[in-house]
């Protein structure tokens, strides 16, 4: 069986003359307001379906599906695809680059807005994406913690929401996203994607990152106990630990005292901590 071509020509691949076609047929204008950057590199669409590990058959949930470049990277390594678009005005242009290629079904719907843990409730998934910086992080969070079918995700996001992703301690960019990340998923930076690859073109890099689901958390806390912990460390960067276990609460004498039986100095800041010792704390919190 031959791989399917994309509307540019090219087996699996949609570039920048068929998106300029495309969007000259449809009349289309991107729109700041939601992100809207279109990739016109075929050879990346093709790079990003490999970071995904998609074999044929897979089920793929992509968010954001805009003009259909990764829709039809997927298609062509045999994916089934479930394309989630927003932009309503967009629709008829995907419909017409994904014509013709197996497996694919678009769903018009905000993402934002989608119970996951229903949408998601059979099977293992795969989701790809292409996210803008406004919805990337609550979008990725709420995946992980809600649709537990979902055993892999890779997103193109701004670089400095990819390195909060995947920062580890002592690292810039290193916050409650990234502990809330490894409390589900072990999350990498695949790749540095340049702005050129994009139309219209941004003022910013991005980074390609793959989560791939843990089976179980690593630790083993009250998660209501780890949150509160990892909250108030980071609601005042560069503040002491002693200072957020007073902010929850706690004396001095009990901050010292819950501190100490964890390991941790008072003036030790959250961004040093990694998730097994929010999760200490946690623990040893007075009940």
């Amino acid at each position: 069986m031959s791989e399917p071509e994309g509307p540019g020509g090219s087996p699996g691949g949609l570039g920048a003359g068929a998106i300029r076609d495309v969007v000259a047929r449809h009349g289309i204008r991107p729109t700041k307001s939601l992100g809207q950057n279109f990739l016109i590199d075929p050879n990346l669409a093709r790079a990003i379906v490999a970071d995904s590990s998609v074999a044929s058959g897979d089920r793929v949930v992509e968010i954001g599906a805009g003009l259909g470049s990764l829709t039809v990277a997927l298609a062509a390594a045999g994916a089934r695809v479930r394309a989630i678009e927003f932009d309503r005005t967009l629709i008829p242009a995907l419909e017409e680059t994904t014509a013709g290629l197996d497996g694919v079904e678009i769903v018009h719907a905000d993402a934002m807005k989608v119970d996951w843990a229903t949408e998601l409730a059979s099977e293992a998934w795969t989701v790809c994406a292409n996210l803008p910086y406004n919805v990337a992080v609550p979008l990725v969070l709420t995946i992980l913690e809600q649709a537990p079918t979902v055993r892999r995700a890779v997103v193109m996001v701004q670089r400095e929401v990819g390195e909060r992703f995947a920062a580890t301690p002592g690292q810039e960019g290193y916050g409650a996203v990234s502990v809330r990340v490894a409390y589900r998923a072990a999350a990498t930076i695949v790749r540095r994607v340049p702005a050129s690859v994009f139309w219209p073109r941004p003022k910013v890099a991005s980074v390609v990152v793959r989560f791939d689901r843990l089976d179980a958390p690593p630790v083993d806390v009250d998660s209501g106990r780890l949150w509160r912990v990892v909250d108030a460390g980071f609601a005042e960067r560069r503040k002491t630990m002693r200072n957020a276990l007073r902010r929850l609460g706690l004396t001095l004498d009990d901050a010292d005292a819950v501190l100490a039986s964890c390991g941790v100095a008072p003036s030790a800041r959250a961004e040093e901590l990694e998730l097994a010792t929010f999760a200490a704390i946690g623990e040893a919190l007075p009940r």
